[in-house]
């Protein structure tokens, strides 16, 4: 939970420098589990309207005020995560040794390219975005740290 909030407050359009992969990691984690969580209710409702419309009821039944607050707060959260989800993943992207820029290739349905490039290990030592965030410089792995 730090790393998410570490990238919503300290990094939220934070395009240079290096993001670690646990820190990208549980960024996504988190992000898909609030995700999920805020979508059940407006996923209920598309579902329930779909049967009544089977059942010729009318369609709009289904949809409640709790349904409308969720698909709200849902649209909110999106929109305000959008950039910080851009910046961990091009900051995950010059951590191996990527430009950022690959980030667009989302755009045109290479996604898993991007996905295998985020699962890659750090460069060792510093590149020209800046420190390794593990601290490694010599090529020999760091200590393991506790969470």
């Amino acid at each position: 939970m730090n790393e998410y909030l570490n990238v919503i407050r300290n990094n939220y359009a934070n395009f240079t420098g290096r993001a670690r992969r646990r820190e990208y990691w549980m960024f996504t984690l988190i992000n898909t589990i609030i995700v999920t969580v805020l979508s059940i209710p407006v996923y209920g409702a598309a579902i329930g309207m779909a049967m009544q419309s089977d059942t010729g009821a009318a369609p709009s039944a289904g949809l409640t005020g709790t349904t409308l607050i969720f698909a709200v707060l849902m649209g909110i959260y999106a929109l305000a995560v959008m950039v910080p989800s851009i910046a961990v993943t091009v900051r995950r992207l010059h951590d191996a040794g990527f430009s950022g820029w690959l980030y667009l290739l989302n755009f045109v349905g290479l996604s898993i390219v991007v996905l295998v490039l985020c699962v890659l290990d750090s460069k060792p030592g510093s590149n020209k975005w800046g420190p390794n965030p593990k601290g490694v410089t010599d090529g020999t792995p760091a200590p393991a740290q506790n969470w």
